[in-house]
């Protein structure tokens, strides 16, 4: 409601700037949000959107993908080399779209690439991990159906969460508790046999 009358207020002084009718309320200018309106912010969400949805797309396909590559119970094809593939079709489409608005833009402070070793070093800790993570995926398959994979799945959320307690020792509110223990109760039923 605030935001409102001084967005009106704002538009009566016509020069598209908050200026004294934010301050003469006490809200500092850097507190007060527009909303997106302009044609370039409809891009920007039209393309976060596009991009949302294809990765939900990918994401919940992929058990059902691995599962249906399985000829006779096995892989016609190196495990290994498709997920290698996979992480360079990734890094060739995020270059490409970096060059891409390295064209459109130029290159800024915001999309430049720029780092230092300190923080490159401690890369190839997590990558071990996702490459680990990405090789066995393909050998759970031959013990769990895709449903009951993607079920069980959810359950990184939870050990994230208790991770993140007693690790980082954050507390977490009373509703992502709450979130943590209905994730756990449905992907306990859902792995019940209906007998």
């Amino acid at each position: 409601m605030e935001y409102r009358k001084i967005k009106d207020e704002e538009d009566q002084i016509g020069d598209g700037v908050v200026g004294d009718a934010v301050t003469s309320r006490g809200v500092s200018p850097s507190k007060v949000t527009s909303f997106p309106t302009g044609s370039v912010d409809r891009l920007r969400w039209k393309r976060k959107m596009v991009v949302t949805l294809a990765l939900t797309i990918l994401t919940s396909s992929q058990a059902i993908l691995i599962v249906w590559s399985k000829r006779a119970g096995k892989y016609e094809y190196s495990v290994t080399t498709a997920n290698f593939m996979v992480e360079t079709l990734k890094c060739a489409l995020s270059l490409a779209a970096l060059a891409r608005t390295w064209k459109k833009e130029g290159v800024t402070e915001d999309n430049r690439l720029s780092t230092t070793f300190d923080e490159v070093k401690v890369y190839p800790i997590p990558a071990a991990l996702y490459l680990v993570k990405n090789l066995l995926q393909y050998y759970i398959f031959a013990y769990v159906n895709a449903p009951g994979y993607q079920i069980l799945k959810n359950l990184n959320i939870i050990s994230t969460g208790v991770l993140y307690r007693i690790i980082l020792k954050r507390k977490l509110s009373e509703v992502q508790w709450a979130g943590f223990i209905l994730l756990c109760a449905g992907c306990t039923t859902a792995q019940l046999n209906p007998t």
